[in-house]
């Protein structure tokens, strides 16, 4: 008797409309991270301009999770990867342009260079983005804010591309920017932003640029691995104040460890897995909920799955 032949069961590739960018099965992130951890996206799609990703978007079957990633500057990817679509928006996504007191910004622009251009322009409002790290997609993402200013104080206009495929340009009220949140769908990718400058003195600006980069690097580990800030400031509260009355100063977990710099940051001090730095993040918001009865609420974006418990428990106690 012949044996019962089953079809195979289509790759998730194979599943995917026709694009004019590119798709890599089992790619590998850990290296575009700052933590420099986490297991590969089940396919990452690059694509080649808006028109292509707003195609991928309407035929991409609606079963199939989505997940979109910058620099992962502020992200964190799960030792077992990501399932379904990784996009990861390249360098035509990173124009930049100038027009009055305008800046037109792709999404992947690095918000460093956001900065320096509106510079080159005269223009002042937008130097708190040399000290915010990634690109202005995720800026907008999380209303990203620093040295006194947020995306809500420059952001006129973002552009976005609907899960459903549509291409939208949304108003600084439909954005709902408020503090390290925005209202946008989470299936909805931004790929355009206008901000909005106010004219200023070149050597001015570029002081207090150079201030911000200064007073950076004097207080956050921006030359390790790291994710940037990690918890959000509770109302009343600064995060790494509670974090350090608990004792988080320096605490470590398998490769990970709370900056001793700054206690709001966790550290990859070589070989940690995304299980120890997720896991030494809990333990501190464990030890602030008992200790203050507040809440710390992750700032770090956590993305993907978790491998089996043991893998994790195997590097050890927190220290």
């Amino acid at each position: 008797m012949n044996a019962m032949h089953l079809p195979e069961r289509q790759s998730l590739i194979e599943r995917l409309p026709a694009v004019r960018g590119s798709y890599e099965k089992d790619a590998n992130l850990a290296p575009v991270t700052w933590f420099r951890v986490g297991g590969p996206a089940e396919v990452l799609y690059s694509p080649a301009d808006t028109e292509d990703l707003a195609a991928f978007m309407a035929g991409c079957p609606a079963d199939v999770p989505l997940t979109f990633i910058g620099v992962a500057s502020n992200t964190l990817i799960r030792d077992g990867g990501i399932p379904g679509v990784t996009i990861k928006l390249g360098r035509a996504f990173g124009t930049l342009s100038v027009e009055g007191e305008t800046v037109y910004a792709g999404a992947a622009a690095p918000d460093r260079r956001v900065a320096a251009t509106a510079r080159d322009h005269g223009l002042a409002g937008l130097e708190f983005l040399t000290g915010v790290p990634g690109l202005i997609g995720g800026a907008l993402r999380m209303n990203a804010g620093a040295y006194g200013r947020e995306m809500v104080d420059i952001t006129e206009w973002a552009e976005v591309v609907t899960r459903a495929g549509e291409i939208k340009r949304l108003t600084l009220a439909e954005l709902g920017l408020t503090y390290r949140h925005s209202d946008v769908a989470e299936d909805w990718i931004f790929t355009r932003a206008a901000l909005k400058g106010t004219p200023g003195d070149t050597a001015a600006i570029t002081a207090r640029m150079e201030e911000i980069s200064t007073a950076r690097e004097d207080s956050q580990p921006v030359k390790a691995r790291t994710g940037g800030s990690t918890f959000a400031n509770p109302p009343g509260h600064k995060a790494w104040q509670l974090v350090d009355a608990v004792g988080g100063r320096g605490l470590k977990l398998g490769g990970a460890m709370v900056s001793e710099k700054h206690t709001n940051f966790l550290i990859n001090t070589g070989d940690a897995t995304a299980a120890d730095i997720e896991a030494l993040g809990e333990e501190v918001r464990r030890r602030v909920r008992e200790k203050f009865d507040v809440e710390l609420r992750w700032e770090i974006r956590r993305v993907g799955v978790a491998l089996p418990a043991t893998a994790a428990e195997s590097k050890g106690d927190v220290l």
